[in-house]
């Protein structure tokens, strides 16, 4: 049985311990969870596997004997792929250059791709029920959504024939029956002697696919569990600690303030992606927008924000109509938006995280919108952090520093001083682990308490069970189908969501 064993694995970044002694231990033919909060270390120690990232210390062992990986192409030598949530995809190039890029074969300088080639369409036409029928070889990768772009991603790692993968939250972008097709390829690839890494904030994900876990925290291993011989809660102990793991799951709580007048309605709005969708929003609700992703969910949020301006309808704040074509003028009216790509779209990445958390509310402190006081501008940041429990280094730190779950927290921080009357969550806690989650959860909760109204897209059914008051389950641009209360289960979620008539014998575990 083929082996790869990293041990002593250590690394700082300045003052910050990422890695501490770490420990894997990877056997061909097994899927193996790596685990634990944002920050502990995890993406650090598939970054040393696949050379990415030069650690102070590290012993690595393939099949027992020492090799040496201080760059991609060093890991790419001893069978080692990797495929992490950030792409390395070039979207001007076709799908079939994306593929090759870095591995082009070639004779005397001349590419030779005909092997390549009949490859890539194997690979392709096994992975078509993830991209779709009309993605080609040639197709531009500009022209690919984001789970389409992450199967790629994939099929370029599969492409290298690796004897080991790393998954560094390669499924964060899929949809559900694209991670589905993954699973079963990985599958393949373990009947074949490959041995998988695979990281997941989707704890499903890692109890359906992995055989063994290993659990990081604060750049320390924690454990390595059959994952079979333990339980869901333990699991989530063991990687958060007992103070945080009682907030996770801990019972819904709803603050809605009954008989409120609406903060929010729209009547028949249609706009790219979305037609005739009518809904309310009260004060202190929070409510999820359901149904399989790409079904117009992330659409209605930019269009409430004015980023995706409306096409026909109506919209009305406090009971009064208002234009929202423009973000400026959503912002003005009380409304927030935290995108689905904190990235591209929440962040300026190297920025501080002072200017980050500042951004939307400056103009609010400023002396006739010129004059700051960068005293009151870091109070106003050091409170936020504060409130938000953002682990941060120094407020001059760029953003691009902060661990997933903190980036994420940053992003919601910088609207809080503004006072929003909506706020709109675009799949929150994607790609953040469960402390984070939990941290999260309890921002929307005080938000609500405040009075303030949350729509939320969520890729994640218990995220909707656990959140909201009512589930609007869209489908093709329209809401066709709302839950309330206690009809809200995951059941009824993939029920609605493929509108078939629930039958929980049927319902996919």
């Amino acid at each position: 049985m083929a082996t790869l064993e990293i041990t002593g694995a250590s690394k700082r970044y300045g003052g910050v311990r990422a890695l501490d002694n770490a420990h894997l231990k990877l056997k061909s033919g097994e899927v193996h969870g790596l685990l634990g909060p944002n920050g502990s270390g995890k993406s650090t120690l598939n970054k040393i596997i696949s050379g990415a990232v030069n650690p102070d210390a590290v012993t690595i062992e393939l099949d027992g004997s020492p090799i040496t990986i201080n760059r991609p192409l060093d890991a790419h030598k001893h069978g080692i792929a990797s495929v992490y949530q950030h792409l390395s995809l070039v979207p001007h190039l076709t799908v079939e250059q994306n593929l090759v890029l870095g591995t082009e074969a070639a004779v005397a300088g001349f590419l030779s791709p005909r092997k390549q080639r009949q490859r890539i369409h194997e690979i392709l036409e096994r992975l078509e029920p993830g991209l779709g029928p009309r993605v080609r070889p040639d197709t531009k990768v500009s022209r690919l959504g984001p789970g389409q772009r992450q199967v790629i991603e994939f099929g370029k790692a599969w492409l290298k024939a690796p004897r080991f993968l790393v998954l560094d939250e390669a499924t964060a972008s899929m949809h559900r029956d694209q991670v589905q097709l993954v699973f079963d390829v990985v599958r393949e690839m373990t009947a074949e002697d490959i041995g998988v890494v695979f990281v997941s904030h989707r704890m499903e994900e890692v109890l359906t696919l992995c055989q063994r876990a290993t659990i990081l925290r604060n750049g320390l291993n924690i454990d390595t569990v059959e994952l079979e011989n333990t339980t869901d809660s333990e699991l989530v102990r063991l990687m958060v600690g007992d103070e945080l793991a009682e907030r996770v799951g801990s019972a819904h709580v709803t603050n809605r303030v009954e008989g409120s007048t609406a903060v929010l309605t729209t009547e028949n709005l249609s706009a790219e992606g979305i037609s005739d969708v009518s809904l309310e929003l009260h004060p202190g609700e929070v409510v999820g927008l359901g149904g399989l992703q790409g079904q117009g969910q992330s659409d209605l949020l930019l269009s409430l924000f004015g980023a995706n301006p409306a096409t026909g309808g109506r919209i009305t704040m406090d009971g009064a109509p208002v234009s929202l074509r423009r973000p400026r003028r959503s912002i003005r009216a009380g409304i927030a938006l935290v995108p689905g790509d904190r990235g591209d779209e929440g962040l300026y990445a190297k920025r501080s995280i002072q200017e980050n958390i500042s951004t939307v509310s400056l103009a609010g402190r400023s002396l006739l919108r010129t004059f700051l006081s960068m005293g009151k501008e870091r109070s106003v940041a050091r409170e936020q952090v504060k409130a938000m429990s953002i682990k941060i280094g120094s407020l001059d730190h760029p953003v691009s520093s902060l661990s997933g779950g903190n980036q994420q927290k940053v992003v919601i921080a910088k609207w809080l001083p503004a006072n929003p009357k909506v706020v709109l969550l675009d799949d929150p806690t994607k790609g953040v682990d469960v402390g984070a989650k939990a941290e999260i959860y309890s921002i929307v909760r005080a938000l609500t308490e405040q009075g303030v109204a949350v729509l939320f897209n969520s890729s994640d059914d218990i995220e909707l069970e656990e959140l909201a008051d009512r589930v609007l389950v869209m489908y093709e641009g329209n809401i066709v189908d709302e839950l309330v209360g206690e009809q809200i289960t995951h059941s009824a979620l993939v029920a609605a969501a493929l509108r078939v008539d629930e039958d929980p014998e049927e319902m996919p575990a």
